[in-house]
């Protein structure tokens, strides 16, 4: 049974309800979106922690595949400590910025970087 520290679970469900985006558009197959958590900022511009890029491959018309990068800059996110936060906000992000398309996953962030491959 994987237990979850508390204060970890409550810092996870804060930041998440917290969470917001900017979108920059990028090109037709790709888009930028910035992501800003309460709790954390991009120590050099004090904006947002974050960004997800998602990059669109098309095949024909019946399979869509959706690369996506999470890039943290915030380095408190790069602890190893929080690395359930990173993967949870992580999973959060790919459920609202590309849903349930077969996605390949690539995150970014100091010690807390991982990939993973999400299939319907």
């Amino acid at each position: 049974m994987d237990v979850v520290d508390e204060d970890i679970q409550k810092q996870i469900e804060d930041e998440i309800k917290g969470m917001t985006f900017t979108k920059n558009f990028r090109s037709p197959s790709a888009e930028e979106w910035y992501v800003f958590l309460p709790s954390f900022k991009d120590p050099v511009t004090g904006g947002a922690p974050g960004k997800a890029i998602i990059h669109y491959n098309l095949y024909d018309t019946k399979h869509i595949f959706i690369n996506t990068t999470i890039i943290f800059d915030d380095p408190a996110l790069h602890r190893n400590e929080l690395h359930r936060l990173v993967y949870a906000v992580s999973d959060e992000i790919v459920n609202r910025l590309v849903g349930y398309a077969d996605t390949l996953l690539s995150v970014h962030s100091g010690e807390n970087s991982y990939n993973a491959e999400y299939k319907q």
